[in-house]
């Protein structure tokens, strides 16, 4: 049983969960996926398990992802997986509520902000805290953001990226765009469809991403992988080969809009701060910024160093846990925009 000091920072990501428990680190990492019984209303699984359900369930059962674009598409199931991962993660006790750490994107709305509150306290949180995620990026990834000097992280999470700038604990400029692994994922499946009239599953799209998707083509020999789907056309069952030339292409668009984003906060930045990004680079965190080549498209783009962060999927979740471990030590000024918080 965990005490009063249990506290618990969660990286509540479109594509996966991340919990960090106080003292114990990440303990849980698991796709943000549930699987309902249509009929009863009951849900059969969630996370890893009802991600293999994903596009393989009977018609009375559905797997669903309850968080779209980083924010909360499906309430009810999203409380219901919230309380499965916290109980998992530190186990049940109705006197020992934890404190509980949420990250969100940049750009969110204040009606977002209180869906994943009010989520979080049913869930059975105590109180419930939220954190930009670009400040919990940094944290997570070790940079002192407390210094009076500029730092750059680019976050590209499942369903969004967000990019900051950051200087003297705080966001100076920013831009998050609903644009993350899914996009890329989506993009892949829309591609394959249109050049070879094969229907493949979003999971199957996520398979290639992994194994040979790269934003930044190399004149070395290519790699290739073989898929099978749906035949739109005979409408049998087909195997194909593709590139990862062709992925790229299929992946432009939302390549495109992710260096975009990139170019417009550094257009917003100060001069000041700008020069010390010259210097110290951009860094990287979230799943997303381990897509092959990526780091090199940013850095051919900006002509800026960009690195990628060790453990960039942990950062955030990593950074919540750090920001919850610094509220007690550090001063918040009520103008502060680094934690937000609501108590049950």
């Amino acid at each position: 049983m965990f005490g009063l000091s249990s506290d618990i920072g969660i990286d509540l990501g479109t594509a996966s969960v991340l919990v960090y428990v106080k003292g114990k680190g990440i303990v849980l990492r698991e796709p943000s996926v549930v699987a309902i019984n249509k009929d009863t209303g009951r849900i059969i699984a969630v996370g890893e398990e009802a991600r293999r359900m994903l596009g393989r369930t009977p018609g009375n059962i559905v797997a669903t992802r309850p968080l779209r674009e980083g924010v909360i598409a499906d309430y009810d199931v999203t409380e219901k997986m919230l309380r499965y991962f916290i109980i998992k993660a530190v186990g049940k006790s109705w006197f020992f509520r934890p404190r509980v750490m949420v990250c969100i994107p940049s750009g969110v709305t204040g009606v977002e902000e209180r869906a994943v509150r009010q989520a979080a306290i049913s869930a059975g949180a105590r109180s419930a805290h939220l954190i930009e995620e670009p400040l919990a990026a940094a944290l997570g990834a070790g940079i002192d953001i407390s210094e009076p000097s500029g730092s750059m992280v680019v976050d590209i999470g499942g369903g969004t990226s967000d990019v900051a700038v950051l200087s003297l604990g705080g966001i100076v400029c920013s831009r998050s765009i609903r644009v993350g692994g899914d996009k890329f994922d989506e993009a892949i499946v829309r591609y394959i469809r249109k050049e070879f009239s094969l229907m493949i599953g979003e999971r199957t799209g996520e398979e290639i991403k992994v194994e040979i998707a790269t934003a930044f083509p190399q004149k070395t020999p290519e790699r290739v992988t073989q898929i099978r789907g749906r035949d739109l056309v005979t409408g049998l069952p087909k195997a194909v080969t593709v590139s990862s030339h062709q992925i790229y292409h299929a992946i432009a668009e939302p390549l495109e809009a992710v260096v975009g984003a990139v170019k417009e906060v550094l257009e917003m930045t100060p001069p000041e701060l700008a020069a010390d990004i010259v210097n110290k680079g951009i860094v990287m965190t979230g799943g997303g910024s381990l897509l092959h080549g990526l780091d090199r498209l940013l850095s051919e783009e900006t002509g800026l160093p960009v690195y990628v962060a060790d453990d960039a999927i942990s950062c955030v979740a990593q950074g919540t846990g750090k920001a919850l471990a610094m509220m007690n030590v550090l001063p918040k000024p009520k103008s502060s925009k680094l934690f937000k918080k609501v108590v049950g």
